[in-house]
């Protein structure tokens, strides 16, 4: 008896999604509660279980199909067994046989000429370096298998770090710089050099069919983020004030106490949590910042939601730090920490990045030097924050190196004046460079 699948309850508001990728194929055996497809709604990925153990007989949708909650997206037989299933999997066309051997006649190499489609669908002769197989591509999310492609790389030589074990984005990087780094088979040894070749006067420019372009269609998350950061800037009055600050009291303080910390806590003590206490220190005195404008009414917040922005394979993702004004550094660390992993694997519900009242941005992780953040709405502000580099300041009438830190504040100056901003920023200045201020509300 087949038991129909359905899109599962997306979270509040969200009516529908897009099908990303199939997890099983027909024929293969499944267990109860085991995810068989994978969904990308507006703001996190949703992974389809299967409500009961069999095999999975049909796919009703294909990846990229829009999806609405409640609608019948594959069905599984719970009396069928595998190998009966697969072969009542419908079997190749005569067409489709001979377009497939038009992909890849006679085991040959990859034909410059051929779209991309084929390209991913095309299986490699035996025994040879060539692309991936088939079954090691389709298996994989659209975003691994451009980077498979893009790397030539064999995904079925690489152990996969995500969720039971998929490949990821970074896995695939990752064996692509490992090849690159190891070392070059020895030349052969030859009887007779030839003549070296004389240069060749230059030729023709390559023609226009040699080049590629690649078409590949916005996920939903980048959609609504595109979608957002549009919004912000047609609705906000938008405006960003700079300052530098000196990182050495930080770092003095993490060389000093990060092995007792992480002993203590089973966490690193890394700069966020301070930023996040400076943030919450500075918004007592300008509550600006942590506000928002409904309408003609402003909202002023009694508590400070931290949305931290982290970078994930299929973008970039905001979970938020609840109540991080009453949070100490450990619970801050932790709750970074493990926002960082749910992102990496693709875990984040809904609920974890919804809401949030102030905004911090790491762009110094990717070695950032300045930038002009774009506020998060309903939000008002968001600060920026850059890589650490040593830069000659004066000290006490005397230019010394210090590793000093641009910080970006960029607000809503419909809410927030010049006056507000720069106070705040100063706030957060003197507490990262006297983190004692941070102990004794200063």
């Amino acid at each position: 008896m087949a038991t129909d699948v359905q899109v599962p309850a997306l979270g509040e508001s969200i009516t529908e999604g897009t099908l990303a990728q199939w997890l099983k194929k027909p024929g293969e055996a499944v267990a109860a509660d085991e995810p068989i497809a994978s969904l990308e709604t507006d703001k996190v990925s949703v992974e389809v279980p299967s409500p009961i153990a069999g095999v999975l007989t049909e796919q009703l949708v294909q990846e990229g199909d829009t999806v609405a909650v409640g609608a019948v997206i594959a069905r599984i037989d719970q009396g069928a067994t595998a190998s009966a299933a697969a072969a009542a999997a419908p079997a190749q066309s005569p067409a489709q046989e001979a377009e497939a051997a038009t992909t890849n006649p006679s085991g040959a190499g990859e034909n410059p000429a051929l779209r991309e489609d084929a390209v991913l669908n095309a299986a490699p002769p035996p025994n040879t370096d060539g692309p991936p197989t088939d079954d090691a591509i389709t298996t994989l999310s659209p975003a691994v298998r451009r980077a498979v492609l893009e790397y030539h790389v064999d995904p079925s030589k690489i152990r996969g770090s995500g969720k039971d074990g998929r490949l990821t984005k970074d896995d695939v990087i990752a064996a692509a710089e490992a090849a690159k780094a190891a070392p070059a088979p020895a030349p052969e040894a030859k009887v007779s050099s030839p003549p070296e070749p004389q240069p060749a006067a230059p030729g023709p420019r390559p023609a226009p069919g040699n080049r590629k372009e690649e078409r590949v269609k916005m996920t939903r998350l980048r959609q609504t983020v595109a979608r957002r950061l549009k919004e912000a800037q047609n609705t906000a009055a938008l405006l960003t004030t700079f300052n530098d600050v000196d990182m050495s009291a930080v770092i003095d303080a993490r060389t000093r106490y990060k092995d007792l910390f992480e002993k203590k806590h089973g966490i690193r003590l890394g700069f966020m949590g301070f930023f996040v206490k400076a943030v919450a220190l500075a918004a007592k005195d300008v509550p600006a910042v942590n506000g928002s404008i409904e309408g003609d009414e402003i909202i002023y917040h009694d508590y400070l939601d931290v949305s931290v922005a982290v970078s994930a394979p299929k973008g970039l993702v905001v979970p938020v730090i609840r109540d991080a004004d009453r949070m100490t550094f450990a619970e801050i660390e932790k709750a970074i920490a493990a926002y960082g992993k749910k992102a990496k694997d693709g875990t984040l519900t809904v609920e974890e990045m919804t809401g949030g009242t102030f905004t911090i941005s790491n762009g110094g992780v990717f070695g950032s030097l300045l930038s002009t953040p774009i506020i998060n709405p309903p939000q008002s502000a968001v600060l920026g924050m850059h890589r650490i580099e040593e830069r000659p300041v004066v000290k006490d009438g005397q230019i010394v190196a210090r590793p000093m830190m641009y910080l970006a504040l960029s607000y809503d100056h419909r809410l927030i004046d010049g006056r507000e901003a720069v106070t705040f920023l100063v706030r957060v200045k003197e507490a990262i460079e006297d983190p004692t201020r941070l102990l004794i509300d200063l």
